[in-house]
């Protein structure tokens, strides 16, 4: 007998368990996503726009907190990094221009809705 309400106690509490845990993930807000956006040719010089379009779902994020463009060309231990302004729907840009030729690297650091995500993606100056 006693293991028969054991195994009702068991079985309830596993069910209303499963129960709670789906709840969780149907509250939770769907990550903010960055997509980095380079000009396919930059020269050296030559002033550009490096934009971050930034989403959550299918909406645009307009209210981002923050988002920072550091940027170093390979080899180099200094970053730069650089405050980036919302300029259309969920868009957000900065101007730069490169003085050498090579290789570099930019982290989009944004913080937006709670969360942090900070997309990396390496790029060609000629």
């Amino acid at each position: 007998m006693k293991s028969f309400i054991m195994i009702i106690f068991a079985s309830v509490f596993f069910i209303l368990g499963g129960c709670a845990q789906e709840s969780n993930k149907e509250s939770l807000p769907e990550m903010v996503d960055v997509e980095i956006i380079l000009p396919e040719v930059i020269k050296k010089g030559e002033t550009v726009a490096l934009k971050a379009r930034i989403t959550q779902g299918k909406e645009d994020v307009n209210d981002a907190d923050s988002v920072q463009f550091e940027i170093w060309k390979e080899g180099q231990e200094t970053h730069e990094k650089l405050d980036a302004k919302n300029t259309e729907s969920g868009i957000y840009a900065i101007q730069k221009s490169f003085s050498e030729a090579g290789k570099y690297t930019i982290i989009a650091h944004v913080t937006a809705r709670d969360m942090h995500n900070m997309p990396k993606m390496e790029f060609i100056v000629e």
